[in-house]
């Protein structure tokens, strides 16, 4: 992004923070058919300012039928949005409860729900989703500042589409209501606004568990080469919580090469994570074998490979996530050594800038 197009957005931001939402996908896919619960509904068009009506019912549901969608059995043009009049603004969503308002739009021939809700409340719940709710404040405080602003960075790049993020670990994990405690909501507030920025614009603040020892540079974990992803020291201690193992059959292997035989690392980053494997005269890049054979399954780069009876392979590994920006436990460590959310967030992210938008 051009450095005076991301400053003029952030101002646009600041003067506008009453009005400071995000638009995140519910789901991992859109449904045929979707119920909406709330106190007092209310129906409008896909806009803050509405006109809403009341709907006189607090429960409908939305089908995709032919070419368009039906509220209650009434065909509605394009997407709808809506509301309750519930002082608290919590809707149920399919399953989840949420702050804010819920859009409902098609997408294909099925039905796609959006949560529209202040960024301050969105913070709070992906808190909850992503960092264990009784790590240090310090900590949660600086997971608030990333949290925030992965998801501004997101917004201005797609901005004027219909969705900014997406719920689940491929974005930030978002659950609604019932991820959010006190702590959360407090860490949230105590950082309310701020961002960190590098030459005017939001950073891609990615983030990770444990790195165990160091943290891999954005051009090796991500592909994102980028200045403030660049490897640093951590002090994150390893755990049995952080290590790893995963038994892969040779059908498992297969799929993910499209071939047969003894799985070996053919190369390694800097910091000692798998940058290449091999099998049967093909190769992956570990970044796309963790894609292929499941985020939960490999749960990091750093491991080392032994054959198992069958053409299988035994993964042995340290660490969870991709290792690029901040680490979570390496947060922990700091704020328990008396460190604050600021020093945190400037260790991981070099070279950024702390601004505060409201």
């Amino acid at each position: 992004m051009r450095p005076v197009l991301a400053a003029t957005l952030l101002a646009a931001a600041s003067a506008a923070h009453a009005a400071e939402t995000v638009r995140i996908a519910m789901g991992e896919r859109p449904e045929r058919e979707v119920v909406i619960h709330g106190k007092g509904l209310q129906l409008g068009p896909d806009s803050e300012d509405g006109p809403f009506q009341p709907l006189d019912r607090d429960e409908v549901r939305i089908r995709h039928v032919g070419d368009s969608m039906e509220v209650e059995g009434q065909r509605v043009n394009g997407p709808v949005r809506f509301r309750t009049s519930d002082a608290d603004h919590w809707i149920r969503a399919g399953t989840t409860d949420v702050r804010g308002e819920v859009v409902a739009l098609p997408k294909g021939s099925k039905v796609l729900l959006v949560n529209v809700l202040p960024m301050e409340d969105y913070v709070a719940a992906v808190l909850g989703g992503e960092m264990p709710v009784s790590f240090p404040t310090e900590a949660l405080k600086a997971q608030a500042v990333a949290a925030r602003t992965y998801a501004l960075q997101r917004k201005i790049e797609v901005l004027g589409q219909p969705v900014h993020l997406g719920s689940s670990v491929l974005a930030q994990v978002y659950g609604g209501v019932n991820r959010e405690n006190p702590r959360t909501r407090a860490a949230a507030a105590a950082t309310a606004g701020q961002i960190l920025t590098f030459q005017l614009a939001p950073i891609e603040a990615y983030f990770h568990a444990s790195c165990e020892g160091s943290t891999e540079t954005g051009l090796d974990a991500l592909s994102r080469d980028l200045p403030y992803l660049q490897s640093v020291a951590c002090e994150c201690r390893p755990g049995a919580s952080t290590r790893w193992k995963a038994d892969l059959d040779a059908a498992a292997l297969e799929r993910a090469f499209g071939g047969r035989g003894e799985l070996r690392v053919a190369a390694r980053t800097g910091t000692g994570r798998v940058r290449r494997l091999e099998l049967g005269g093909r190769s992956l890049s570990g970044v796309e074998f963790r894609q292929r054979l499941g985020y939960d399954r490999v749960r990091s780069l750093a491991f080392d490979v032994s054959p198992t009876p069958g053409g299988g392979a035994r993964l042995t590994g340290r660490g969870l996530g991709h290792g690029a920006g901040l680490s979570q436990w390496g947060a922990k460590e700091m704020a328990d050594a008396g460190q604050d959310y600021r020093a945190i967030l400037a260790h991981f992210y070099p070279g950024t800038e702390l601004q505060t938008l409201y």
